[in-house]
């Protein structure tokens, strides 16, 4: 990095022809970031070296340093790292060196996190948890990452918090989301995430008043995996999804799939009591389900993290990056947003007709499950 800045002078030196170029000198350079070999071009009249070489070296270890951790970031090894390294002109590298470098990316997850959530209300909550391995008192365990993402009253996403948790409790999940309304967090209507007992229990008591809903491809999940054959579950599958296909709240609510959302109703379709523009967006945990993808993709090559501080410097920075991409688009478009706030139309009751066409959809779902079970 510091060669192609002094090859470029070099080169707008001999732009004039007055020199030209005569190879190159080479000398050792050791940096916090690591030994550098300097390879200096020569000329054929005069001398060429760098002005400010301390202060563009500097500028240099930086760009090293913020090279290395987005690599690391983006779920590059060290071993990787290292060849990387090696042909941007640092001759070794080693892990504590890479460590150093990483913790740079700790301010700006830092400040993310620590960030006033009181400027915008935040209508919409999702939250989920992921599982990495972590040393914890001299042993690896596995530690739950849970993370809070934020769709703001102007329509735009927002990571608004993470946290590492022995397990997901209902006290880590308290904890986590009481950290959330003293920076500020307000004005939720409705949390979107799994059916974990602690979790539904924090919610309920951090904040109320806020709707619950249950993601309804976790529940997909969940009753198929209660179904012993493989047709009964093909056939629940393609019901519970041709009932949640359904935009007329009075069919969904008439279909219920049978006794599959008997237990379930209640939770499962609260997302047709908000704008039909968007519900679905806001039935499902699918923006939290994509978050964790990524961070166990990132966090695959490292195996075990050596410490929590690791884990959150590394989910930290993932969630970072994701802030950023989001902050240029919205999720919901504040036309739609707006209808939060208008008075509710009252929703048409449940009909004769409207059992039918629940009973229709649920019917027509599973024969076509059955037709492909038959056709295979």
């Amino acid at each position: 990095m510091v060669n192609e800045i002094m090859d470029a002078q070099a080169d707008m030196a001999c732009e004039d022809g007055a020199t030209a170029r005569n190879g190159y000198r080479e000398r050792g350079l050791a940096t916090p970031v690591g030994d550098i070999v300097l390879r200096i071009p020569k000329l054929r009249a005069g001398t060429h070296f760098p002005e400010g070489l301390i202060e563009r070296r500097s500028r240099a270890d930086r760009a090293v340093a913020a090279a290395v951790a987005e690599s690391w970031t983006n779920g590059i090894s060290t071993r990787k790292m290292e060849r990387i390294a090696r042909k941007m002109g640092i001759g070794r590298l080693s892990k504590d060196q890479v460590s150093a470098m990483c913790r740079s990316l700790d301010a700006g997850v830092a400040e993310l996190f620590s960030r006033d959530l009181g400027e915008v209300g935040f209508p919409y909550l999702f939250l989920d948890a992921t599982y990495v391995k972590c040393r914890r008192d001299g042993r690896m365990q596995s530690t739950a990452v849970v993370t809070a993402i934020g769709v703001g009253s102007d329509g735009v996403r927002r990571m608004l918090g993470v946290a590492a948790i022995d397990t997901e409790t209902h006290a880590g999940w308290l904890g986590f989301l009481r950290g959330l309304r003293e920076r500020g967090f307000s004005g939720v209507r409705l949390v979107v995430s799994d059916a974990h007992a602690g979790l539904v229990r924090a919610i309920a008591e951090c904040l109320p008043g806020a709707g619950w809903q249950r993601c309804v491809v976790h529940l997909e999940r969940d009753v198929c995996s209660l179904l012993a054959s493989r047709s009964h579950r093909a056939m629940a599958d393609k019901a519970l999804q041709a009932v949640f296909r359904e935009t007329d709240p009075a069919t969904v609510r008439s279909a219920r799939a049978g006794a599959l959302l008997e237990e379930a109703e209640a939770d499962v379709l609260t997302y047709l009591d908000f704008p039909a523009e968007y519900r679905r967006r806001i039935r499902t945990n699918n923006a939290q389900e994509r978050m964790n993808r990524e961070i166990k993709r990132r966090s695959r090559v490292v195996q075990v993290f050596p410490s929590v501080e690791s884990v959150l410097r590394l989910v930290g920075a993932v969630c970072a990056e994701r802030d950023e991409d989001w902050s240029s688009r919205r999720y919901i478009s504040p036309e739609s947003m707006r209808r939060l706030w208008e008075p509710a139309e009252p929703e048409p009751a449940e009909s004769e007709g409207s059992r039918r066409r629940g009973l229709v959809v649920v019917e027509t779902a599973m024969e076509l499950a059955g037709g492909g079970r038959r056709a295979a």
